[in-house]
């Protein structure tokens, strides 16, 4: 089975994405899943990220080879993103396995839920931070030595969270973990 990870922004999110998706798939039964996420076209942020056209010449170009588009936005403080989605969603119901999420608020909360922060964070304020990349997974990335790595430490940082699965879907219940609920209940159709 063939996955398209499809980011609002694959230059950086592509290094946590991939990772978390590959465990995650790995987690629920689906060891020959085949992550791969969109590099063509790169979608030039969430304006084009949330765009029926965008998003039906990447399903129209991927469709004999992929099985599964999952659609990953940040929330960035917008209560009506998931209202949003949804109504992306519904455009592609019949359109193989297409399913859209949005970070609470940034796709690097993702990656942060599995590693350990510093002692004087706690994750009720990592989660409840709008910006979460400038004010928690930046300064992380420079205090572990890997901000200079691809994707600002992401690769490094991505790579390590999705060790953690498990303690990623339990954080991050209401944005990671529905996700991770669908796909499963996907499976059991596909």
């Amino acid at each position: 089975m063939n996955v398209l990870v499809i980011p609002e922004n694959s230059r950086n999110d592509q290094h946590i994405l991939k990772p978390l998706f590959e465990r995650l798939f790995r987690s629920i039964g689906r060891k020959r899943a085949h992550v791969e996420v969109c590099q063509n076209p790169v979608l030039g942020g969430i304006a084009e990220a949330m765009k029926i056209d965008s998003l039906s010449t990447i399903v129209e170009s991927y469709r004999s080879m992929v099985q599964v588009f999952i659609l990953c936005v940040d929330r960035d403080g917008q209560e009506g993103r998931r209202r949003q989605l949804d109504r992306i969603e519904e455009q592609f119901r019949n359109d193989r396995t297409f399913l859209a999420a949005n970070a609470w608020e940034e796709i690097e909360t993702w990656a942060l839920a599995g590693l350990k922060l510093l002692p004087d964070w706690s994750w009720a304020d990592v989660r409840a931070e709008i910006n979460v990349k400038e004010h928690y997974f930046e300064p992380l990335a420079k205090q572990r030595c890997v901000a200079e790595g691809p994707g600002g430490g992401r690769k490094a940082l991505g790579r390590e969270a999705a060790r953690n699965i498990s303690v990623i879907r339990r954080k991050c219940a209401e944005d990671f973990g529905v996700l991770a609920q669908r796909l499963e209940d996907a499976f059991r159709v596909l």
